[in-house]
């Protein structure tokens, strides 16, 4: 078969596999709700199956692209997403804990959602990914941070069954800024598929940091760019201008997640007049606060020394063989080894100064939003050797 007969099959195999995570959704939340385990075994069975799917999107990908199917955003993403499914799985067989799939399901919905609004064509890898490292480096890297985003599902869990949520405080106000954020990544999605139907592109030309002329083509409305920035017909574009040291181009789409993701939000409220932390902790009712406080403790024994080799020791010998050089202060490298501290500070205040329960629920938390910062807005607007990722 040739390449474009394989990227269809991956697609179609990776777009099913999305169909049924959530409908699986729907039989996961009545087994959290019923007695039975009928609904249980049905949600399990149909995530067990878009996982197939998944694992033959990635295979047919790799072998069309001939390489590991993790060099762009799109790829990253998604494999990202696939590995959160599969950690649910080996979460779910090692406790039996459907609820657990109820909150780590819809969160990889979201990161696959996200993925697919980046460029999915197949371009000729840069000469410094030109290596096995790729596959050894990103996949450990992406598998880890998917294992330690169950402790990000699972500290939610723990925040909404124990927290009060009739009651005002800083931590009722931070959950529900938590679950504004998905809101706001929900809302990126919509924004992004909305322009990528509805309008063509804008392309914007301007003098980067070098003072060589440089085009971007717009997929949102450019409400940001950069200095100078007109479009091709010289007419003057955007509303705010940036520095050039920024990609203008991708913080304009996160600022088009934030505006639509606040509308998203805002509406939500005004329908069902509960905040989304109401709306969800019915769900918890029957949560054991202590084992889902236990589930993201082994979550994070298990990916942090997996990050640890993928994300810093991996990297190191990459960066060698690329740059050169181990360390060079690259802003990816410097947010790894803050992702990595922030762990090992995890496991250091649990194990030594006793922290459970709460605390250890807002760790995962601050750490899944350290992970998103690092593979997200680090990677889309702080320009650096990793930028092409």
């Amino acid at each position: 078969m040739n390449q474009e007969t394989l990227l269809s099959i991956s697609s179609n195999a990776l777009f099913i596999a999305f169909i049924l995570l959530l409908i699986a959704i729907v039989p996961l939340g009545l087994a959290v709700k019923s007695k039975g385990k009928m609904f249980g075994k049905l949600g399990l069975f149909l995530t067990y199956v878009a996982f197939a799917l998944q694992l033959v999107y990635f295979v047919v990908r790799w072998v069309a692209v001939d390489h590991a199917p993790v060099s762009n955003m799109y790829e990253f993403m998604t494999f990202f997403g696939i590995m959160l499914t599969g950690s649910y799985l080996i979460i779910h067989f090692l406790y039996k804990q459907i609820v657990v799939g109820l909150f780590t399901i819809p969160v990889s919905l979201i990161i696959l959602g996200y993925g697919s609004v980046f460029a999915k064509e197949v371009s000729p890898l840069v000469p410094s990914l030109q290596s096995h490292w790729l596959t050894i480096h990103v996949m450990t890297v992406a598998f880890s941070s998917a294992v330690l985003s169950v402790s990000f599902a699972t500290g939610l869990i723990y925040l909404l069954r124990t927290l009060d949520i009739t009651k005002k405080s800083i931590s009722t106000y931070s959950l529900e800024f938590v679950l504004y954020c998905l809101i706001v990544v929900i809302g990126f999605i919509g924004a992004s598929t909305f322009f990528s139907v509805a309008a063509d592109d804008v392309q914007v030309r301007f003098d980067n940091a070098q003072g060589q002329q440089e085009q971007a083509s717009y997929s949102m409305m450019p409400l940001i760019v950069n200095k100078g920035a007109v479009k091709e017909s010289g007419e003057a574009v955007g509303f705010v201008e940036i520095t050039n040291k920024i990609d203008a181009k991708k913080l304009n789409s996160i600022v088009w997640a934030f505006m639509v993701g606040t509308i998203l939000y805002g509406v939500i409220r005004l329908m069902t007049r509960k905040s989304i932390s109401a709306l969800l902790k019915p769900w918890t009712s029957r949560v054991q606060p202590q084992l889902m406080d236990e589930i993201s403790y082994r979550a994070v024994v298990i990916g942090f020394p997996l990050f640890a080799l993928g994300g810093l020791l991996f990297a190191m010998i990459w960066a060698q063989i690329a740059w050169s050089r181990y360390w060079g202060w690259d802003p990816k490298e410097v947010w790894a080894l803050i992702t990595f501290l922030f762990y090992a500070a995890f496991l250091h205040f649990r194990l030594s100064k006793g922290w459970e329960g709460e605390k250890t629920a807002w760790l995962a938390i601050i750490g899944f939003g350290i992970i998103v910062f690092n593979q997200v807005f680090v990677n889309l607007v702080i320009a650096g050797l990793h930028s092409y990722a």
